[in-house]
């Protein structure tokens, strides 16, 4: 989330005819009784750029893109809509196995949460378990891929059954090739495993937005089902990005009736012919055969490139002197990098407290690769930080990658961000002392990164929650994907504004011109 550009007054007064709003729709009639509409927040993201048109025209449209979209929802019984007002385009999406009621009710909570956290944000989206609400002052209805969308949430339980993480990848293979190829994009199956002589039940779904091709929503599932595979052996998890979601676990989650049979879609049909015992045994095992040899190709040209691959990122970020951590020591570090380990999000990947094996406590950032975008903010994060050595400036100590995944281990830092004691339930406990010394500490770190690198770095986004304290109360500046390079013989650069609203100079917010003092 980020700080908008506007008043204490304003922004209550923003917020109660918000509020307001979502009460007069609540009053509409909605069929069918509430049951659960599955509002369990999964991630909220807003946009980094404030409206360029008068707020009472923007939150006139606002209101009747929503009001539509609702009204399709109410009257259709449908579980996909979307609406434009006055370049305000918005869309919900909610799982097909939610009743209508569950549906309109999930829509309102994704509204009123929406509207309080963005406010004056020219885009938007929140996404629960049951659905989820996007709006946008340009037209996205055809985005599958997303890095700010993207996100994925493994459930704290673990399965006790010795068969079910390969279960849950087979559920999860046969859901992404099925998916696409029926109608509306939604598929929902069961598969049994057993556990301790008993066999439970997993449930598993897969739905993407209908206004997607269905390549791009293959696309999507193949994204969103790497992802996913990280959460196994939790009991559940889900995945989600911009144009589907993926979720799978051991508890009941949809009735019976929204189970859909697809084997029809799968490949091949589900049709083999009858074989002679003789035939089939033979051509049985000689499949298997050259299957087994063919997946240990696979696996080995898969393992060379992936190396290739992490090779060439690090190659090109310049990383030295750093560790490169396993994918799988940094997941277990983590928990699986449950919730309860997240310890901050960050502009491009969430935060996570880690322990090792040796017992030291990191800070893991995670990030996705799955855009261009954000694949240029990990290498401008590594490349930054790992050549940069200073006593205010948080330290990097390795990296780790698996697929699309990408990890930065940094150096933990327990007393957490400045702002916890500039606003949060620590506030007013810094002495004076310590305030002027953290203060030292930044001009230390931002003069080190202007004047003393070999380059001069500009962050772009110093603000409190930027700010890190060891168990010294000394500063240390954190966050440097927003970051750029300026030459010496540059007296500032034009570039779109990235950034949080208060916090910069009014000739960066308004003209784009950037320079070192942006950062102060």
């Amino acid at each position: 989330m980020f700080m908008h550009p506007c008043s204490g007054k304003m922004r209550r007064i923003i917020s109660l005819t918000m509020i307001i709003g979502v009460f007069l729709m609540s009053l509409m009639d909605i069929r069918g009784v509430l049951a659960d509409p599955q509002t369990k927040l999964l991630k909220q993201a807003c946009s980094e750029f404030a409206i360029g048109v008068e707020m009472s025209d923007f939150l006139s449209s606002f209101n009747k893109t929503f009001g539509e979209i609702r009204k399709q929802l109410s009257n259709s019984n449908i579980h996909f809509a979307t609406a434009v007002q006055t370049d305000v385009y918005g869309m919900v999406q909610c799982r097909n196995y939610l009743s209508s009621a569950d549906c309109v009710a999930c829509l309102d909570f994704a509204w009123t949460q929406i509207r309080q956290n963005c406010s004056i944000a020219d885009g938007g989206h929140v996404i629960y378990q049951g659905c989820f609400l996007r709006y946008e002052v340009h037209n996205f209805f055809t985005q599958r891929l997303l890095v700010t969308f993207e996100s994925t949430v493994c459930d704290q339980g673990k399965s006790e059954a010795k068969a079910f993480n390969p279960v849950v990848d087979g559920l999860i293979t046969d859901l992404v090739s099925s998916t696409p190829r029926i109608d509306g994009f939604f598929a929902a199956i069961t598969r049994p495993v057993s556990s301790g002589g008993a066999t439970k039940t997993v449930y598993a779904v897969a739905q993407c937005i209908e206004t997607i091709s269905q390549k791009d929503c293959q696309s999507c599932l193949t994204a969103t089902s790497n992802n996913i595979q990280s959460c196994p052996p939790a009991s559940g998890g889900s995945a989600t990005d911009a144009g589907c979601f993926l979720r799978y676990s051991e508890t009941s989650f949809f009735a019976d009736k929204s189970i859909i049979n697809i084997t029809t879609y799968l490949p091949g049909g589900g049709n083999s012919g009858l074989k002679t015992t003789t035939i089939g045994d033979v051509a049985g095992g000689i499949c298997i055969i050259i299957l087994i040899l063919a997946v240990l190709l696979w696996y080995q040209l898969i393992r060379k490139r992936k190396i290739a691959q992490r090779g060439d990122i690090f190659g090109k970020s310049k990383l030295q002197g750093q560790a490169i951590y396993r994918f799988k020591d940094l997941k277990s570090a983590t928990q699986s990098f449950s919730e309860d380990s997240k310890i901050g999000e960050g502009g491009f990947g969430d935060v996570y407290k880690g322990t090792l094996k040796n017992g030291d406590v990191v800070a893991v950032k995670k990030l996705s690769l799955a855009t261009s975008k954000a694949k240029t903010n990990f290498e401008s994060e590594v490349r930054l930080i790992s050549n940069v050595n200073h006593r205010n400036i948080i330290r990097l100590l390795g990296c780790g990658s698996r697929g699309s995944q990408l990890l930065l281990v940094f150096e933990y830092m327990e007393k957490g961000s400045l702002d916890r004691f500039l606003y949060g339930a620590k506030r007013g406990s810094l002495s004076w002392k310590q305030r002027v010394e953290i203060i030292i500490g930044i001009a230390n770190g931002l003069a080190y990164l202007h004047e003393q690198f070999h380059i001069c770095i500009i962050h772009r986004d110093i603000k409190s929650s930027n700010i890190l304290l060891d168990d010294d109360f000394q500063p240390k500046i954190a966050d440097f994907g927003l970051a750029r390079l300026m030459r010496d013989d540059q007296s500032h650069l034009t570039t779109r504004f990235a950034g949080t609203w208060v916090y910069t100079a009014p000739e960066y917010t308004i003209h784009g011109h950037l320079c070192e003092k942006v950062d102060t």
